[in-house]
């Protein structure tokens, strides 16, 4: 069985970042993006996808938040991207719902290759902790443009939007884990026979 682990670094202007992944993990990570709320979200997402995930970001937070967000969320997606490599024997498609409390999230992911995202989470408060509401959205974009995966991310109730936000990251990761499974076969999961 071949390895399904990647690296990135990924330095500009704005953000200095080093990232280390691994599908086939156990959910273990250490972050560090600057931004708590976001490490929360990250480490969520690593501990219920089963990913391990090394995530270390040097931003310009004295700017604001978008920068580390977005540059990170690119550096994951490109890390999934490449640790899928041709995407053979994998499901490709799944889905998961996650509650926390009285909030509910559903998420539908297709590894096809192709990027985009619609995403609805329905945030009220501007920001939770030092996380723009706004960015949370921008993070599943710029994660499905980069793992070159169509995402759908619904949060189909709940009042508080901590939880709102939580329940679409741990939605995510468990769709992610049945979408990147391995199927015992080495066919690439499409018609066109590539991904």
């Amino acid at each position: 069985m071949s390895s399904r682990e990647s690296r990135i670094e990924r330095t500009t202007r704005e953000t200095d970042i080093r990232l280390r992944l691994n599908l086939d993990g156990e959910g273990t990570s250490d972050i560090s993006t600057g931004i708590g709320f976001y490490d929360h979200m990250l480490g969520a997402m690593a501990k219920h996808g089963r990913f391990d995930l090394q995530l270390e970001c040097d931003g310009d937070l004295e700017v604001d938040d978008h920068h580390t967000v977005e540059d990170c969320a690119l550096a994951l997606g490109r890390a999934f991207h490449e640790a899928l490599g041709e995407r053979r024997g994998i499901e490709r498609f799944a889905h998961a719902y996650a509650p926390l409390d009285e909030a509910l999230a559903r998420v539908v992911v297709d590894l096809s290759g192709r990027p985009y995202a619609v995403v609805n989470l329905g945030l009220k408060r501007e920001s939770i902790g030092q996380l723009a509401c706004e960015n949370i959205g921008h993070v599943f974009q710029s994660f499905a443009m980069e793992a070159r995966a169509a995402i759908h991310v619904d949060v189909l109730r709940g009042d508080n939007d901590h939880h709102r936000a939580e329940a679409a990251f741990k939605a995510m990761a468990i769709a992610l884990r049945k979408a990147v499974a391995r199927t015992g076969t080495d066919d690439v999961p499409s018609t066109k026979g590539v991904l």
